[in-house]
């Protein structure tokens, strides 16, 4: 039963029957109780937890939170965020949306030394807290601790492999668009060059589609052999580089490396773009001296609360048999590394 059909029955707008719904004082008594009479008789039962958190943003932002989100570490470190320049982003975005619904942020470290999973569980109970925000792990096969599957859980990026609910970077959204835009360049021998890591974070979406723009766009044969590298090592770059012959370079990999890059081409006189062009797709470029594809973690950050907030309102809690994904997908940052 929907507020629009309340609000045709007691001849009212949709924002009257929503006041009168919440027992709002901005309505006349007669007027809520005759509302009120009209959703009990068309068996309207309103969602306790729905508008609770509604009131919750109606209220001004200056009130404290009291609801808590813990957001875990399963790195070595306890605040990863502090160390990655890309995680402190997401971080700050996460803290901005958390504020605004209501909630505060709490930093657990899982893998403290010492701490074992039953106590870890005791910790979080006794402080309150009611959902769990993960940034990953390191470890792309890490399972997420089946001791914590009595919270809602949102993770970041696609390293764990439990079943989980989790908004990531759309990989292979952002390697087709970055191969696009090339292609509107004039670039015709687009090469790939992916970071192993980043390859397996990714679930293999950034091959995936490489391969299947170029089938499209280009016919299968004009796919170049794929250069996958743990680490970008001049000597096998040049020679691939050497061998291939692509016009244009996409480099897929953590943004660290990115500078690596620039020195190997500068090193050996590659004049970019005149003799290749450079696009990157990575988690930083702004700033940088090359162009390509940035992940959004302002939107990434803001999205994880989001879908963590809706999750503890809809009881989805534990771990879910069919999980909910949201990819989001980068931005293009122009760069003088392309024509």
């Amino acid at each position: 039963m929907s507020v629009r059909e309340i609000a045709r029955q007691a001849g009212v707008s949709p924002s009257t029957v929503s006041l009168a719904l919440r027992n709002s004082p901005r309505l006349a008594a007669e007027t809520r109780r005759r509302v009120q009479a009209v959703a009990q008789t068309l068996g309207y039962h309103p969602n306790a937890k729905v508008v609770a958190l509604m009131s919750q943003l109606r209220a001004s932002r200056n009130v404290g939170a009291e609801a808590c989100f813990g957001v875990v570490s399963l790195y070595p470190t306890p605040r990863p965020w502090e160390q990655m320049p890309h995680f402190a982003r997401i971080h700050e975005s996460m803290t901005e949306r958390a504020a605004q619904l209501g909630y505060r942020l709490e930093p657990f470290w899982l893998k403290a030394p010492g701490l074992r999973l039953p106590r870890a569980r005791q910790i979080l109970d006794a402080r309150g807290i009611q959902g769990l925000i993960s940034f990953g792990s390191p470890d792309v096969d890490q399972e997420f601790p089946r001791e914590l599957d009595h919270y809602a859980v949102v993770t970041i990026g696609q390293s764990i492999r439990t079943r989980l609910h989790r908004v990531t970077s759309h990989f292979f959204g952002d390697t087709w668009r970055a191969l696009e835009h090339l292609h509107g360049l004039g670039y015709r021998r687009p090469g790939l060059v992916l970071g192993q890591y980043e390859e397996n974070r990714g679930a293999g979406a950034c091959s995936s589609a490489y391969f299947g723009w170029c089938e499209q766009r280009l016919g299968l044969p004009a796919a170049l052999p794929i250069l996958r590298v743990k680490a970008v090592e001049e000597e096998g770059l040049l020679r691939w580089i050497g061998a291939e012959r692509p016009d244009v370079l996409v480099f897929v990999h953590v943004s660290p490396t990115v500078e690596k890059l620039r020195q190997i081409l500068r090193g050996n006189r590659v004049r970019v773009p005149k003799d290749l062009g450079v696009a990157v797709i990575s988690q930083i470029l702004e700033g940088g001296t090359f162009a390509g594809m940035q992940q959004n973690q302002r939107v990434m950050g803001a999205r994880a609360v989001e879908l963590l907030a809706s999750l503890i309102l809809s009881l989805d809690i534990g771990f879910p048999e069919h999980p909910r994904i949201e990819m989001i997908e980068s931005d293009w940052i122009d760069g003088p590394s392309l024509k």
